[in-house]
């Protein structure tokens, strides 16, 4: 080497290539690592003690001066400079600064390797999540039982190590394993335990440098089961409340009100709830929910609601006693929503409504509604009473008139009712005794059979005069054809015996004829032996 500030004659920098390979061989080499764009330095072997001439050059296919502590020799580059007349102090590394060696000249001549490895990044990390979709907001969401992959890349020098790791909602994180060649995976079904935040990890093994890039990925579902819907009366006033539910999906779904027949859009919300005024409604009305999910179904699902008015039955009029208990009833139907059942009593204007108290009992079942009114006064409670169903489709009343009247003797209106029942009774006896003499044969013949020899038969009075003159009548003729007869026959001994037809014994009839027929030829033929006699 010249000493005159020259370069190195090219044969001294071949004994240096030589000599390098011997040190190479003898372990006379240190190990630094930098990363691209940052400073290091370099130390010439033992950095304690005097030192002499140092010399640093590059290794190449052929050794390259950088730079001596001859302050006559200029560094090959600026970046290069001296730390301590012998460290080399490289600025802004790049990828191809590696490989330096040292020469210091101290009594003797030493040579030292130092091998420069320079790390670049992980830099700029890309995560590739194929999920469902993506929100407004950037998050990434999959659909339950659907598959997702997962990559993850990252320019580094060495090539990075890359792990994944995943975070549960209110859990810690757990490593999906780590991997120097594969940076990717799969989740076949995706389940709602898999929400939650994954993250990628990648190491660069030289520098020690990382960088992890964090990624939230939700796991949706529509309900299971169709929507619901109803309608109601809301709380305070009288407008219709529009409820749609469809739970157990995730996240919540969209509902939007229509009007059926036309589709005319009512309202449309993520509570699926809305408020409609009497100018709105009309009876036998339809509502249509429609649901709609960020997930699918693509169709949707849907529910309907019609609503009606009121229909009220009840008694017209009720009866009560004074100091007595009376129940009035009121039986609504055909309402929906269901309506608001009012008691009130029509004396004043406006109506009065009836509040529960001591003497009025207001109980109600379903859209039954009963009143009962205790302690009943003709002053007090005598009137229309007056049920109301309230709905927003429409108020229909029922008038109810309340009659009070006072407690009625009983005793003397069950004996009145007794005297009553006795003398049409007679009257019935006496009009079928005048008209139906049969009933009185039936009455004789129950006489005989209780061994009574004599008829008695009930007739009229004119008709029992009549039969008197007839009597007499035919006692004179007789009389007369006696006084013609010569002797006068004697009758001894002889029963004539008439027996009457009586509950229509037919053969008692006929055994008294043939008595009566017996005692005739008895009579005759004792007539016959009188004329047969001389005189």
């Amino acid at each position: 080497m010249a000493a005159g500030g020259g370069a190195p004659e090219p044969r001294v920098l071949v004994c240096l290539g030589a000599l390098l390979a011997g040190w190479v061989a003898l372990g006379l080499e240190a190990v630094v690592i930098g990363e691209v764009h940052e400073n290091v330095t370099l130390h010439c072997g033992n950095i304690s003690g005097p030192r002499g001439l140092v010399t640093w050059y590059r290794n190449d296919s052929e050794p390259v001066f950088l730079l001596s502590s001859n302050s006559s020799l200029p560094p090959a580059e600026p970046r290069f400079s001296l730390v301590d007349a012998s460290s080399l102090h490289i600025k802004s590394l790049g990828l191809g600064d590696e490989g330096y060696t040292c020469q210091e000249i101290l009594n003797v001549t030493q040579w030292f390797q130092v091998w420069l490895q320079v790390a670049s990044g992980p830099y700029q990390i890309e995560v590739h999540i194929a999920a469902t979709g993506t929100l407004p907001n950037g998050t990434l969401y999959a659909a339950r039982g659907s598959g997702v992959d997962f990559s993850c890349n990252s320019s580094s020098r060495p090539p990075p190590m890359v792990e994944w790791w995943f975070q549960a909602l209110n859990s810690s994180s757990e490593s999906f394993g780590h991997n120097l060649t594969v940076n990717s995976f799969s989740l076949l079904l995706m389940s709602p335990n898999l929400q939650g935040n994954y993250t990628c990890l990648a190491l660069n093994l030289l520098s020690r440098r990382h960088r992890k890039v964090t990624t939230e990925l939700l796991v949706y579902y529509p309900p299971p089961s169709a929507p619901q819907c109803w309608a109601q009366m809301a709380s305070g006033s009288f407008m219709l409340q529009l409820t749609c539910r469809w739970d157990g999906g995730y996240p919540d779904p969209d509902f939007l009100w229509i009007e059926e027949p036309g589709g005319v859009i009512v309202g449309k919300s993520k509570l699926g709830v809305e408020m409609l005024s009497e100018s709105q409604l009309s009876d036998g009305k339809k509502f249509k929910c429609v649901t709609s999910h960020i997930v699918g179904p693509e169709s949707g699902a849907s529910c309907v609601v019609q609503i009606r008015g009121p229909s009220l039955l009840s008694e017209p009029m009720k009866t009560c006693f004074v100091g007595g208990n009376v129940t009035l009833t009121c039986q609504v139907s055909g309402a929906y929503p269901p309506a608001k059942i009012l008691w009130l009593r029509n004396l004043t204007q406006p109506e009065v409504v009836i509040q529960p108290s001591s003497r009025h009992l207001i109980t109600q079942d379903g859209q039954d509604s009963t009143l009962t009114i205790h302690n009943c006064s003709q002053d007090l409670d005598e009137g229309y009473y007056v049920c109301r169903a309230d709905s927003p489709v429409g108020v229909r009343e029922v008038e109810i008139w309340l009659s009070v009247k006072d407690p009625v003797n009983i005793g003397g209106i069950v004996g009145t009712i007794v005297s009553l029942l006795l003398l049409g009774l007679a009257i019935i006896s006496g009009l079928l005794l005048y008209y139906s003499p049969v009933f009185c044969w039936k009455v004789g013949n129950t006489f005989r059979g209780q061994n009574m020899d004599d008829v008695m038969v009930l007739v009229d009075s004119e008709e029992e005069e009549e039969e008197e003159e007839d009597a007499a009548v035919e006692e004179q003729e007789e009389a007369h054809e006696r006084e013609e007869l010569p002797k006068e026959i004697p009758k001894q001994d002889h029963i004539h015996r008439v027996t009457a037809l009586v509950n229509g014994n037919i053969e008692q009839m006929g055994n008294g004829f043939q008595d009566l027929q017996d005692d005739s030829s008895e009579e005759q033929s004792d007539i016959v032996q009188e004329e047969d006699r001389p005189v």
